[in-house]
């Protein structure tokens, strides 16, 4: 997948971690022993920013022989990236390549763990990741929720319209249908989306004419419910069921006739456990 994410991040991570060199390798005077290092999976994992790994090296003077792409699922054993050059190089970019990649492939993992569990229930359900991504790193895990198979739910406030209960306290004296009906009239080339936390309000909304009527922890029995009811007052709207959802229960969701699941669940995975070994040639 292409990300457009440029040489100034890449570097950012660098500063952050070398800033002026490895004082250890400096100290040895080992800094121009030639040597390779190997990326392999130690568990079954899905690969995410494999390839910003490998800028990364290529940026303090690695060269890179190979590199599994993201979103491949691989065995434990697998080889995910092989660089050559010199120490400084190779150990001035180990641990950032590492960690960048463990983190994004325990992101894309989960993704991928609660698309292939929904979507064996339901083929057609969007699994769409939210905008709580740690500040700083939005673009890596975009990325690996992307490769995964899911997609995201908002990349930010300025291009969604999701109208929580709490933008409705401000709405004083103003009805629902009132509300929507502003919105659609400002933003013609928006879906609607409203938030809600009763049934009743979700009703409400669909007649009121959002596009998407998102369920805020509700069980699925209960979006099971309003699911069948929905459809059968306002068939146009979609039902988005959201908090808590995660590879535990996606299929119980799915099944219950939600049209998106909305998670934030692979942002707080485990990262995956990546081997790096270090040898001079």
């Amino acid at each position: 997948m292409l990300m457009l994410i440029p040489d100034a991040e890449i570097d950012r991570w660098l500063v952050e971690d070398v800033p002026f060199g490895d004082l250890t390798t400096h100290a040895l005077g080992i800094g121009e022993r030639p040597g390779r290092m190997t990326f392999q999976a130690r568990e079954t994992l899905v690969v995410a920013a494999s390839e910003e790994a490998a800028r990364l090296l290529v940026r303090v003077g690695c060269t890179v022989n190979e590199v599994c792409p993201s979103g491949a699922k691989v065995e434990a054993g697998t080889r995910l990236l092989v660089a050559d050059g010199p120490a400084a190089a190779l150990l001035a970019g180990w641990k950032v390549a590492q960690t960048l990649m463990e983190y994004a492939s325990g992101i894309a993992t989960v993704a991928a763990d609660i698309v292939q569990t929904a979507r064996a229930v339901n083929p057609k359900v969007v699994v769409a990741c939210t905008r709580k991504t740690f500040p700083g790193a939005k673009a890596i895990s975009l990325k690996a929720i992307m490769v995964a198979g899911a997609v995201p739910h908002r990349l930010g406030l300025s291009e969604t319209v999701l109208v929580f209960p709490e933008h409705c306290v401000f709405l004083t004296g103003e009805s629902l249908a009132s509300a929507l009906a502003r919105l659609k009239c400002v933003c013609p080339e928006r879906k609607i989306v409203i938030e809600i936390n009763s049934s009743d309000q979700a009703l409400l909304a669909a007649q009121a004419g959002a596009d998407v009527v998102q369920l805020e922890k509700f069980s699925p029995d209960v979006v099971a419910t309003l699911v069948a009811r929905m459809a059968e007052v306002t068939p146009h709207a979609k039902v988005a069921a959201a908090g808590g959802v995660n590879p535990a229960n996606a299929a119980d969701y799915a099944r219950a006739g939600a049209h998106i699941l909305v998670t934030s669940a692979p942002y707080f995975a485990p990262p995956s456990d990546i081997k790096v070994v270090i040898s001079a040639r």
